[in-house]
């Protein structure tokens, strides 16, 4: 069991380090496109802009789930990196389907990937939420503006 935790640990610490770059990536990449005025609140720009977020976010969630295959194939569990890269997606997602498991020796690793898989899932559902509601934000602030104006304007 020691090895299973301590592996798994060390497995989740590097799933986290890879999310925590690509989020940094991602506000780098954000705030870079603000200065320069492209994220405009309309409903195509920012349903593009949630898209490609949420496709960068979900590509760090696979690299993760690689990252697990490869642990699962370096531990003899599996001889070909498919069935390990579909094993793991089952165990990060948390669907549980039980048509390929881990041997007795390894099985607490599947339960730790789990748990790793719902942390990142969280993390990628708030910072997904983070960048919509500073959209709404921008929207609504937008839309007060052009009201005051045209009150002032009126008066």
């Amino acid at each position: 069991m020691g090895k299973n935790l301590i592996l798994g640990y060390l497995t989740m610490t590097v799933c986290l380090t890879v999310q925590c770059m690509v989020v940094s990536l991602l506000l780098r990449i954000l705030v870079a496109l603000e200065i320069r005025g492209l994220i405009r609140p309309t409903l195509i720009r920012a349903s593009f802009l949630l898209v490609t977020v949420m496709l960068i976010m979900s590509a760090g969630n696979l690299l993760q789930v690689a990252l697990w295959a490869g642990l699962y194939c370096s531990l003899g569990e599996f001889h070909d990196f498919t069935t390990a890269f579909y094993h793991s997606v089952v165990n990060f997602a948390t669907l549980g389907y039980g048509d390929i498991v881990l041997s007795a020796r390894w099985r607490l690793l599947g339960a730790l990937e789990a748990i790793n898989g719902v942390l990142m899932f969280g993390l990628t559902t708030g910072f997904l939420y983070t960048v919509l509601r500073a959209l709404m934000q921008r929207a609504w602030d937008d839309r007060l503006d052009q009201v005051r104006l045209t009150e002032k304007s009126s008066t």
